[in-house]
């Protein structure tokens, strides 16, 4: 159990970590890159066999950046339902 929650920091810290650089950008470069994620990740996806599945920290991290995001771009943003995100969300605050 010890070791899940020090995975778990770890991936969390990590990821933390890269927002400052995120924040520092320009815009349009911000822009151009998630574009260029968005399209890897399509493409990606296309070539699974069956669904993703998520870790824990992965979880964690996407409903922590939930509420960085209006809801109504989540359809768009994030690789799962609002739904899902909403009850990862509830699960995950204290």
């Amino acid at each position: 159990m010890s070791c899940v929650i020090v995975s778990l920091l770890y991936k969390v810290t990590r990821k933390l970590l890269t927002v400052p650089s995120v924040l520092l950008r320009r815009g349009t470069a911000k822009e151009a890159e998630l574009l260029v994620l968005r399209h890897e990740n399509a493409v990606l996806r296309r070539q699974l066999p069956g669904p993703v599945r998520y870790e824990l920290a992965d979880r964690f991290w996407f409903a922590a950046l939930s509420g960085l995001i209006p809801r109504r771009h989540w359809l768009k943003i994030f690789p799962v339902a609002p739904g899902t995100l909403l009850a990862w969300h509830r699960r995950s605050s204290p």
